[in-house]
Parts: C-alpha cells; sequence; structure tokens
C-alpha cells in the first residue's frame, strides 16, 4: 500500500517510535471510553449503524488480525480463506461480522479485550523481523508500516468516538505518521477507483500542531496539496468530507486525489456527506 515515488522516512528507530505512538494514541481513546455508562456505548457515531461499541470492537477485531499476522504469516493466510472467505461466500461483509459480534459483549469484556489485543500487536510487531512483508487484507506491509496502520486506524475510529460524545481532542505530532501514509497511498487511492496511479508526484505542505510545517514529498513538484495536517488526516481518513475542510490542491494530480483520497486498505468508503 505504498506509493513508490515517494520516499520513505530515514530508518532510524522507526518501529520503537511507531509503536510508542500507537500507544499513546490509544491511551487517548482508551480515555474516552473508560468510565462510560452502559448506554453510553450504544450512542451512534457518524459511521452509519456504528455504535461506540462497535468501533471499539472494531478496533480490537483489527488487532487480533494483525497480532497473527505478525506471528504466523501462513496462519493468516489459512484464516483469511477460511473465516473471511465464508463470509465472503455467504455475501456477508467480515468487517460489519467483526464489529457486530464484538459489540453484542458486554462493555467491560469488550474493553478489557480491547486493551489485551492492543497490548499483544505491540509485542508481536516489536518482535517481528523488521524487514519482512507481513500479510494483510490490503498488499502486505513491514512491521513499521502496519504500526502506523494501527495508528490511523485508532485515531480515525477514535475521531468517531469522541464526535459521538461531543468531545473534540487536541490535535498532537502523533498526526504526522497520519498525514505521510495519506501520501504513500496516494497510488493506491487511484486504483482503488479503477484509475491509473499518476505520474506525477505531489507534495504536502502542511501546518502541524505546533504551528511548524510538515512537508513531504519532492522539491518542485507541481502538483501540491496544502493546509492544516489536521485537515489533511481527516480527508485521507475519510472522517470529513472535502468541502468542510480547509485545504488547497494544485495541480489536476492533486486535485484529483484529495476527492478519493484513503489511507486504508480495502474498498473505497462513503465517506461523509458536507456539513456532517
Amino acid at each position: 500500500m505504498t506509493d513508490p515515488k515517494t520516499p520513505t522516512p530515514p530508518p532510524a528507530d522507526v518501529l520503537g517510535g511507531l509503536l510508542e505512538d500507537l500507544r499513546a494514541e490509544s491511551a487517548v481513546l482508551d480515555g474516552l471510553v473508560t468510565g462510560l455508562p452502559t448506554e453510553g456505548w450504544s450512542r451512534s457515531t457518524p459511521a452509519a449503524g456504528w455504535t461506540v461499541a462497535h468501533q471499539i470492537a472494531h478496533l480490537a477485531w483489527t488487532d487480533d488480525w494483525t497480532a497473527l499476522a505478525a506471528r504466523d504469516a501462513e496462519g493468516f493466510g489459512a484464516a483469511l480463506r477460511d473465516r473471511v472467505g465464508t463470509l465472503l461466500e455467504a455475501g456477508a461483509d467480515p468487517v460489519e461480522e467483526g464489529a457486530r459480534e464484538g459489540a453484542a459483549a458486554e462493555p467491560a469484556a469488550l474493553l478489557a479485550r480491547w486493551r489485551a489485543g492492543r497490548e499483544d500487536v505491540l509485542a508481536a510487531l516489536a518482535a517481528a523481523p523488521s524487514d519482512v512483508r507481513l500479510p494483510w487484507f490490503g498488499p502486505p506491509m513491514k512491521p513499521a508500516s502496519m504500526a502506523t496502520a494501527r495508528l490511523m486506524e485508532t485515531w480515525a475510529h477514535g475521531q468517531d468516538v469522541a464526535d459521538s460524545l461531543g468531545v473534540t481532542r487536541e490535535p498532537t505530532a502523533r498526526l504526522r505518521h497520519i498525514a505521510h501514509l495519506g501520501l504513500r497511498t496516494l497510488g493506491f487511492a487511484f486504483g482503488a477507483h479503477g484509475l491509473p496511479a499518476p505520474e506525477h508526484p505531489v507534495r504536502l505542505e502542511l501546518t502541524a500542531p505546533d504551528g511548524g510545517t510538515w512537508v513531504f514529498g519532492p522539491a518542485g513538484a507541481q502538483d501540491v496539496v496544502t493546509g492544516p495536517a489536521l485537515d489533511f488526516c481527516l480527508l485521507v481518513t475519510q472522517r470529513r468530507h472535502r468541502d468542510d475542510l480547509d485545504l488547497t490542491a494544485t495541480g489536476p494530480v492533486a486535485t484529483a486525489w484529495l476527492p478519493i483520497a484513503q489511507a486504508f486498505a480495502g474498498a473505497p468508503g462513503k465517506g461523509r456527506q458536507p456539513g456532517a
């Protein structure tokens, strides 16, 4: 799920830092649901048909698959063919089924499952060989990319929970990982819509939460996206509609990309309606 035209970050202790940021992002969401009364878990979120419980259950479900992928590639493939294949043959959506089954549990049990699962993911990714690509529902990913994807999903589903509870979360430097992933998946987003990958690169010039500037992509690129990093992350996770965000696209590739951008694997989502 990467765009070969986009440079990768320097090979410092990328995975260690990512796992710490994943832990921190999970703790923020944990704080939103800890102590939530039972009826709070049944509150609707912006994702159609999903409650707060569905959001946490989805994260727990995905964590189970992540840990399996990191520890047992063959087992992951077998489970994918067996469990997911069976659901698809029956016309069911595996993601929806995973969220539905998990959300049926008592809130305390669901919270305990999610907490245990995310710790298992941290341990499994930390132990995985850094240069081995792990199997996934989309293209295989190395552990660092998998950790980035988990952070992105945790933040995105945390946004749904925050919106449901009427909470405004403070943006943090952890958004940098999501912004980077958003650009790396540019080619994937075009492909998901049946379009060829663009031949020209896109450059991001984003305003960081601390007021600084984050730059991704080659200097001199004719296609550029500018605006707040938070807005860009909300866009690529499809948590806000393009019309509700302060993002500017310059160039034909950037202009065509923003309405279809997605930082997650799988089919294109329906996104959000303007003003929603």
